[in-house]
């Protein structure tokens, strides 16, 4: 397995190289983990209530208040995690000049903004 890692702390996920010419070959270093969870776990909160007010038959206006919460927490924890790739993940793709990991940047954004 070929790596390439960072030293930033957090949680560090490797991919394996040895099968796979065009694979990126540098360790996800994830420092806002506890961030992201945090975020993630307020956006499941917001969806919860958002399904007790529908079973409730609440007032459809404050449904979709509390549905404008949920896409706002899951919309700010794809901030978090964009920029620490960018500071961790494609600084060293950049460096490393690992093409793939660009390209898979690219895809990610264009579905995230669909």
């Amino acid at each position: 397995m070929d790596t390439h890692g960072h030293a930033h702390g957090g949680t560090e996920h490797t991919h394996d190289t040895s099968g796979d010419p065009q694979a990126h070959s540098h360790t996800h270093t994830h420092t806002q983990k506890k961030a992201v969870l945090n975020r993630l776990s307020r956006a499941i909160g917001h969806l919860s209530a958002v399904r007790e007010m529908v079973e409730q038959e609440r007032d459809c206006s404050e449904v979709l208040i509390q549905l404008a919460a949920v896409r706002s927490a899951i919309n700010r924890t794809c901030e978090v995690i964009l920029k620490d790739h960018l500071e961790s993940c494609i600084v060293d793709a950049i460096n490393t000049g690992d093409m793939k990991t660009l390209e898979e940047l690219k895809h990610a954004v264009e579905l995230l903004l669909k």
